[in-house]
């Protein structure tokens, strides 16, 4: 009697997560590594990441979509500034327009990766629901790995503990699970927070509701930007598409540099700017003083945008408005606050933020052993040490994400090439001598300080630190040396795989 043992399904490249980073990996690895077979695994029923799943009203980029948007791909909608819907109906039709929708396995939730060194491969553990709820585990193996899930935990938000919430006789949301039928027409709605989303939520809730009132423990920088770029819009009459996108696109890249260089080297010039603009939209410089005056420098944490001024519009109409203070308890009917304050509220919204989780969830092992990835160090913001074949994708946190991000897939299709040419079945990036560990996301905001002592780290000096500039980035990251960095195992010293029979 004989067993067939079967060699589970075997791909060169998996990508994991379809949403903005996933799709545009997915075109970088088509067009840079033509022949290799790949699949994109989205945990999810549908494409589309942040822009499928967070659906409360007005939710939009907080960066311009000329930079947010792919390089290969012009935006031509009119608003630079784009809402979620936009951004989402754009990411599905690249998928179609190049093919890529036809590689996305839904509902394909990576839940284990484990790397073999004796094959060069990793074996995926895969949980797959079906719609009415079965769950299925398979695996399969790939030559390399690729998340684009993000550093998000996109299953729970964050909800820190509040007083005696129970006792609150209104209605409590999060914006991360908004419910599609939430009836705030005419009522009185809080928003804990101010943050992005609490900066998006404000101008848009205030059309409906009596009143949006803001509750912030301090201030935090809020900027006025245009909607629509005007010179783009004549950029995009005057010249054809390609060529005006490009156009744009590098004038954006240069300005956001630009003005984060200047926030960071004349902190109380830009602290003025941002400020005097504040008040001559508000007219009221006891107002801008006591909300709209943070503690900390711009970009310290990351600015919010405000498209044509619509959050402060919405104070000025007596719509909205914002009050600083701390929380005391909830009480029946609100917040009662730290001042003896009562804020009346029909529905409270807890827009406290987002919880960091490193790479989709996926834990790697190597040859079984769990790697604990806060003593790893990135390499060029995308590889791990002593984790071969792997790559993760991160974005810029003073810059449209997908500047980096597709910048890291060109990098890792030139990884995949370097090694097809040399005949290696696994990199890794090893440093030489000593690296002074940092962060590997230098903000002070507290979604990231609560939890980024679990991630890796960067280290004091190129190609180890995670750079906040596009321009250096975009010069040298494709030009690295990848013999110097990477250290490289022979194809000869692996074995593959092949189907067998037992007796």
């Amino acid at each position: 009697m004989s067993e067939t043992v079967v060699v589970p399904e075997h791909l060169d490249v998996v990508i994991v997560g379809a949403g903005l980073s996933g799709v545009g990996a997915a075109y970088r690895l088509q067009t840079e590594c033509p022949g290799k077979s790949y699949a994109i695994l989205e945990a999810r029923p549908a494409m589309g990441g942040t822009w499928d799943l967070f659906r409360y009203p007005g939710i939009r980029s907080d960066s311009d979509m000329f930079t947010l948007g792919y390089p290969f791909k012009p935006w031509r909608d009119a608003k630079s500034i784009a809402d979620g819907p936009s951004i989402l109906r754009y990411i599905n039709e690249t998928a179609v327009e190049y093919g890529i929708d036809r590689k996305i396995r839904y509902s394909n939730k990576v839940i284990a990766a484990d790397w073999s060194s004796e094959t060069a491969r990793w074996t995926l553990t895969i949980e797959r629901r079906d719609a009415a709820g079965t769950v299925e585990h398979s695996t399969l193996t790939c030559g390399f790995l690729y998340t684009c899930a993000g550093y998000y935990d996109y299953d729970h938000g964050y909800e820190p503990e509040f007083p005696r919430i129970g006792s609150f006789g209104g209605q409590v949301v999060h914006p991360q699970f908004w419910p599609e039928d939430l009836d705030y027409a005419g009522k009185r709605v809080v928003i804990i927070g101010s943050g992005a989303t609490a900066v998006t939520l404000v101008p848009s809730l205030a059309e409906d509701a009596e009143l949006v009132t803001m509750l912030q423990r301090s201030p935090t920088w809020i900027s006025a930007v245009p909607g629509r770029d005007k010179i783009a819009d004549r950029l995009r009459a005057w010249l054809p598409a390609d060529l005006a996108h490009r156009l744009i696109r590098t004038k954006n890249i240069l300005f956001g540099v630009g003005f984060y260089q200047y926030c960071r080297r004349r902190p109380q010039a830009a602290r003025k700017l941002l400020t005097d603009l504040t008040t001559r939209i508000l007219k009221d410089e006891k107002l801008v003083a006591e909300h709209f005056t943070p503690s900390y420098d711009p970009w310290d944490q990351r600015l919010c945008a405000a498209p044509d001024a619509d959050f402060f519009k919405a104070m000025r109409k007596g719509k909205a408005d914002v009050v600083t203070d701390h929380i005391d308890a909830f009480v029946p009917e609100g917040i009662r606050l730290k001042s003896g304050r009562t804020l009346p509220a029909d529905i409270v919204i807890t827009a406290t933020g987002l919880q960091l989780r490193a790479f989709g969830g996926i834990a790697p092992s190597v040859d079984g052993t769990q790697v604990d990835l806060a003593k790893q160090f990135v390499w060029q913001g995308a590889m791990l040490t002593e984790v071969p074949n792997f790559a993760v994708c991160i974005g810029y946190t003073n810059a449209s994400w997908t500047l980096r991000a597709d910048l890291t897939s060109r990098l890792v299709c030139k990884v995949v090439n370097h090694m097809d040419r040399n005949g290696y079945a696994a990199v890794v990036p090893r440093p030489t001598g000593n690296l002074d560990e940092h962060p590997l996301l230098d903000l002070a905001a507290g979604y990231i300080q609560r939890s980024i002592t679990e991630f890796p780290r960067q280290g004091d000096r190129h190609p180890w630190k995670v750079r906040q500039n596009y321009i250096l980035d975009s010069a040298t990251t494709l030009r690295t040396s990848l013999h110097k960095t990477l250290s490289a195992t022979p194809r000869s010293a692996v074995r593959v795989p092949t189907e067998q029979t037992l007796s």
